[in-house]
């Protein structure tokens, strides 16, 4: 499949050094009355400010977060299958393995809007080798920031 993709460039860029485009006016329709061309006009002497740019519209208001006290995680040891629910109070820390994770903020959506949670983790390794994390994690989309780490798998379950 790459060599495909490669050698489809490769003729792609000899086709447009063969060929190069050229832009060419277009003429009007048949049939049609041609109007004079315009005499093309001397380039301004000094730049012209630009136009002040019109106000953006503010964006819609977003529907706050509720903070809560705990949060729910849940860890997974990838290598031995062992999973644990971690229950941490926010500003409190907890060890899985040679993990320590520090909850700072807990969140959940109000119940007129899409069920998620969200915390913020700052989760450090003991072993050298290991990979770190500090930022928000969600519920719904944990792919969108996840630790990754070859060992660990933390996710974030609920707030209490």
């Amino acid at each position: 499949m790459r060599r495909v993709l490669l050698a489809l460039l490769a003729m792609t860029a000899v086709a447009r050094a063969q060929n190069p485009i050229v832009a060419q006016p277009i003429g009007p329709p048949d049939g049609t009355a041609q109007a004079p061309a315009a005499p093309t006009p001397a380039p301004p002497a000094a730049p012209t400010p630009a136009p002040p740019a019109a106000p953006t519209p503010a964006p819609p208001a977003a529907t706050p977060w509720l903070t809560k006290d705990t949060a729910q995680l849940q860890a997974l040891d990838k290598v031995n299958s062992r999973a644990s629910l971690l229950t941490v109070k926010v500003g409190d820390t907890a060890k899985f393995g040679s993990l320590t994770i520090t909850v700072k903020a807990c969140a959940i959506r109000p119940p007129d809007a899409p069920a998620d949670a969200t915390a913020f983790l700052i989760i450090t390794d003991s072993n050298p080798k290991g990979n770190g994390f500090s930022g928000w994690m969600l519920k719904a989309t944990p792919a969108v920031s996840m630790l990754a780490h070859p060992i660990y798998d933390v996710r974030v379950v609920g707030c209490l």
